[in-house]
């Protein structure tokens, strides 16, 4: 995502990252890329414009040209100014309520359903709810089955009624349900269009009506750009909603939509949907997204999905396994587990600062697939002592995972490399220190 602005940005700004002379003149012609970066990735022009002037306002102000390290302290009003046109910092969703009722609302095609169960896994997992997800587009069966299949992924109770054409009476019947069983949030995901119009504004804004809903929430798809505000800004007229999740972020986004519709219709983005899962869901931190558009990356993001993949008892009983040498296969094919449920490989890339340059490398997410094939090709003892794997069983194995032996033999390599790199982290407090400096990491928020 925003890899092309990303690009455009930082060349925009390496001039002034060196120690050649400052001058007004050439940060005015900075700001004038920096701007033709942001029309090029479908920010409307009255956003960019105003943006720019911002930005050269406050660092003429501030004395860039006189500064130790002027170029740094103009990237560094860049990234401000970004995060302010983000919305400054991460809203919060609010849920509370006897039950919390949350409104979803959107076209067609935007993702409406999928992130509806998406929201429901997030307070379910996240924050203990217990959300009931209600199917009010009657008049697209398919959505209504949908609804179904996403609740029954994440364990949630789906309320629907195929044959009521009614969308208000559905959301009554489906309130008292909720209070009945318990359901402390109720999600309501509503018919869309493939193009705004008269008859699904009434239905949205009837069901908002009776409802009262504690937080209305606008689905719209990054990849629209300019579209996807302006759309915004029809529903909003109509809906006065609370906050937008914006989905496809991990795709071929120019990232128009997601620098451009807190200014354009003031209401934040409180989600991004990153991917297909049902917990490809992230909060919004308009500071952590401003520094990875500028090749800053984003490391307490990082630390936070390493952080809630991390189990205490599972880390000791490695620890010990470590300690002793006894770290095997079976608990590196468990790691590679770990990793992956951390997201993509690009997007974890991504968070990573100074990784800037490799945005346009192509980052296989089955790199891992090789490196497994030939691990379940072991037998059980193989695994849990790699000493044993002798030629004859290297080639067995090659031919078992559809590798080579030379394969094998990097492997084996490189695992034992790891091993051995691994017990120099066995220090207790090497580890006391890594773990405070994770957690340090991790409180550090916007």
């Amino acid at each position: 995502m925003f890899e092309n602005l990303s690009d455009k940005l930082e060349r925009a700004l390496k001039v002034l990252k060196g120690q050649g002379q400052i001058t007004e003149v050439n940060v005015s012609e900075t700001l004038k890329e920096v701007r033709r970066a942001l029309l090029d990735s479908d920010v409307s022009y009255k956003t960019a414009k105003e943006f720019t002037d911002r930005v050269k306002e406050k660092a003429l102000g501030q004395k860039v040209l006189t500064a130790i390290s002027p170029g740094q302290l103009l990237v560094k009003i860049t990234k401000d100014e970004l995060t302010e046109l983000m919305g400054g910092e991460a809203s919060e969703l609010n849920y509370q309520g006897n039950p919390g009722i949350i409104l979803m609302s959107g076209l067609q095609g935007s993702g409406k359903t999928t992130h509806s169960g998406k929201l429901a896994n997030y307070l379910k997992t996240k924050k203990g709810k217990n959300p009931l997800l209600v199917a009010c587009d009657i008049y697209r069966p398919a959505a209504i089955d949908q609804l179904h299949v996403v609740g029954e992924s994440i364990g949630v109770d789906v309320y629907s009624e195929r044959e009521n054409k009614n969308a208000v009476e559905i959301a009554k019947n489906a309130l008292a349900f909720a209070k009945q069983n318990g359901n402390n949030v109720v999600i309501v995901d509503t018919a869309g269009r493939l193009a705004i119009d008269a008859e699904m504004m009434a239905e949205i804004t009837a069901v908002k009506a009776f409802l009262n809903p504690t937080e209305t929430l606008f689905v719209v798809d990054a990849m629209t750009g300019q579209d996807a505000v302006n759309t915004a800004k029809a529903f909003h007229d109509q809906l006065n909603f609370d906050g937008v999740i914006l989905t496809k972020l991990d795709g071929d986004t120019r990232g128009g939509a997601a620098l451009s519709i807190k200014s354009e219709v003031n209401k934040p983005i409180k989600f991004v949907g990153m991917g297909e899962k049902m917990d490809a869901l992230d909060v919004f931190y308009p500071e952590r997204m401003a520094g990875r558009i500028l090749g800053m990356g984003d490391v307490v993001s990082l630390v936070e999905k390493a952080q809630e993949q991390f189990d205490e008892e599972q880390a000791k009983r490695l620890e010990k396994k470590i300690k002793k040498d006894q770290f095997d296969f079976n608990d590196f094919l468990e790691q590679i587990g770990q990793i992956k449920k951390m997201g993509s490989m690009k997007d974890i890339m991504g968070m990573l600062p100074g990784m800037g340059q490799l945005k346009n490398v192509d980052v296989d997410d089955n790199a891992f697939k090789p490196i497994e094939a030939i691990i379940k090709s072991m037998t059980p003892s193989e695994r849990s002592n790699p000493a044993l794997i002798n030629q004859s069983r290297k080639t067995r194995i090659a031919k078992g995972s559809g590798t080579s032996v030379e394969e094998v033999n990097k492997l084996l390599k490189q695992f034992d490399q790891m091993r051995q790199m691994m017990k120099m982290f066995t220090n207790k407090s090497q580890m006391a220190a890594m773990m405070k400096q994770a957690n340090m990491m991790k409180g550090m928020r916007p």
